[in-house]
């Protein structure tokens, strides 16, 4: 590995040069993982800002506050895990902790470590250029602020970029309308109003299992069915929450071996070697278990070959049957696109049970497309029908949208967005090539994008803690990966698609999205190695003097 030793402008210079306010690392977003990074370069010494667009911290937990928002992975498997202290003195009153709740935590720990004063709110960056004269990045903010930065750390969320559907008319309802990402922080009541929800992905089926009992009436507007499972939440108790307390060393551990990074890991035996009467049994008892088990904890089998999956996903599809009171509503609830697990699973409660209301009906706009939002209601090639309210829930630029709408532009002012316009180029999930000094925290092709988010980010954000002490102590100021190591990362991770039906997904693992120009074709977004094979490679990497990095 080539390294060339130069100049590095000394962090204990002022942070105001000329007028603009200059930081040696500035990361974007107070979320789950920003919080982090500014925790552990505050620890090294490094001068840092954190910028967050919204009005406080919390990310994607401040933002999204709809009905039924919460966790799908275990609340205690979710939590941070750097301080003792705070695993001890938290209790999680949910086995799948609500929004509020989670907020709460993320403002519990920025006040306890004091955080605060180190972060700038209603700050959204607008463009981010490199300097390659300087050797800084010049960041724009919306407010109309310049800031400058030797290192830039987005830490910004995988589904931070909402979009809406592209109907004509979206701005004609004359009833109260937004998407699920932007619900409104004053309180909203539904009781007695008529409801539309247009989507059914994870958001929705949320949404649509809390609120189908109490509005007046609910129409769910749905293109392709998902497949679905019980989340089976539940409180924990004060006895529950201190037998945790008690082996989170235990539950720790657990998420570092599993390739999701949650409690759930795949069965050790293979689906050809369990007899089908077994099997079921199996499955069965899986249907009952609470969180992600039923997709993670099943055989590998399930999720990488045709038959496996083909005759999981039939047993899904009987239970949906059994759940839903009108056959005909069932089988449009019933994927055929894709099998069980091909692309995330949505968590519900009572989701099916909606449909048994007398006042909610499923509108198939499969066959009955949606033509226009009308100043009454949303108007199909079939109906028009009139509404109090419409939400939303129609997802996300994922994971390289939120990059995407700002204005990232590195060497010889080459936009991110043009170099990922056909799929985003990376090496680690960390770097782009022609885009010094950026580290990607939670990147596409790295392992926060497919893992429990708070065990991947730990990875991400100690292992570019470490980047940058190393920087630092041997006088390195810019960093910068090489052509060779990101066309190798990019291959391996094509090659992963290809062990996985995932391959096969039309969804945002694999970068669709009907509602953004260009995303309608596959893109390789995720890395599907498995936390502990990553972890292993980044280490081995930094442990090999950064190999794949070129450090002057």
């Amino acid at each position: 590995m080539e390294t060339h030793a130069t100049d590095v402008i000394d962090a204990a210079e002022s942070s105001h040069q000329g007028g603009v306010e200059h930081h040696e690392v500035i990361v974007i977003g107070a979320g789950v993982c920003g919080i982090y990074a500014l925790h552990r370069l505050r620890e090294i010494g490094v001068d840092v800002k954190v910028l967050e667009a919204g009005g406080d911290v919390g990310g994607t937990w401040y933002w999204n506050r709809y009905p039924g928002c919460r966790f799908d992975s275990e609340s205690y498997s979710y939590g941070y895990a750097f301080s003792t202290e705070l695993l001890a003195d938290w209790h999680w009153t949910e086995r799948f902790s609500p929004q509020p709740e989670t907020l709460r935590y993320l403002e519990h720990v920025v006040d306890r470590f004091d955080l605060r004063r180190d972060m700038r709110f209603d700050s959204r960056v607008e463009s981010a250029h490199w300097d390659e004269v300087a050797g800084l990045w010049r960041l724009h903010l919306v407010d109309g602020a310049d800031m400058t930065c030797e290192l830039l750390l987005p830490a910004i969320g995988l589904l931070s970029a909402p979009t809406l559907p592209r109907y004509e008319g979206l701005d004609d309802f004359n009833g109260l309308s937004f998407h699920t990402y932007q619900w409104p922080h004053e309180p909203v009541d539904l009781s007695d109003k008529r409801v539309a929800v247009v989507g059914t992905g994870a958001t929705g089926v949320q949404i649509i299992g809390a609120i189908a009992a109490h509005v007046g009436s609910l129409h769910v507007f749905q293109r392709r069915p998902n497949w679905c499972a019980p989340l089976h939440n539940g409180p924990i108790s004060d006895a529950e929450m201190d037998d945790i307390r008690s082996r989170y060393d235990e539950i720790l551990e657990r998420c570092a071996e599993t390739p999701g990074g949650f409690i759930h890991g795949p069965d050790s035996r293979s689906y050809h070697d369990v007899a089908p009467g077994d099997r079921y049994a199996f499955w069965e008892e899986l249907y009952t278990q609470p969180g992600f088990g039923i997709w993670l904890a099943n055989f590998r089998e399930v999720l990488m070959e045709e038959e496996a999956n083909a005759e999981f996903s039939a047993f899904v599809a009987d239970k949906i049957r059994q759940r839903v009171n009108d056959p005909t509503i069932a089988e449009k609830l019933i994927p055929t696109d894709h099998g069980f697990g091909v692309q995330r699973v949505p968590l519900e409660t009572n989701y099916y049970e909606a449909y048994n209301h007398e006042h909610v009906h499923l509108v198939d706009i499969s066959e009955a497309p949606i033509e226009r939002i009308v100043p009454e209601g949303i108007r199909t090639s079939d109906a028009t029908y009139e509404f109090d309210v419409i939400i939303y829930a129609t997802g996300f630029d994922a994971i390289t949208g939120a990059f995407d709408r700002m204005d990232i532009r590195g060497r010889d002012g080459v936009a991110l967005r043009d170099v990922w316009d056909t799929g985003p180029r990376t090496y680690l999930g960390v770097q782009v090539v022609g885009f010094p000094n950026l580290i990607m925290l939670a990147g596409p092709q790295g392992a926060s994008v497919s893992t429990n988010f708070p065990r991947a980010i730990e990875t991400s954000v100690e292992w570019a803690s470490d980047l940058i002490s190393h920087m630092r102590s041997n006088g390195y100021h810019r960093i910068e990966c090489t052509d060779e190591s990101q066309d190798a990362w990019v291959r391996e991770v094509e090659d992963l698609y290809g062990m996985v039906l995932l391959r096969n997904a039309r969804s945002w693992f694999t970068g669709y999205n009907s509602n953004v120009d260009g995303h309608d074709i596959k893109r390789h977004m995720i890395y599907n190695g498995g936390a502990p094979r990553y972890r292993k490679r980044v280490a081995t990497v930094a442990a090999n003097g950064y190999d794949g990095f070129v450090l002057s």
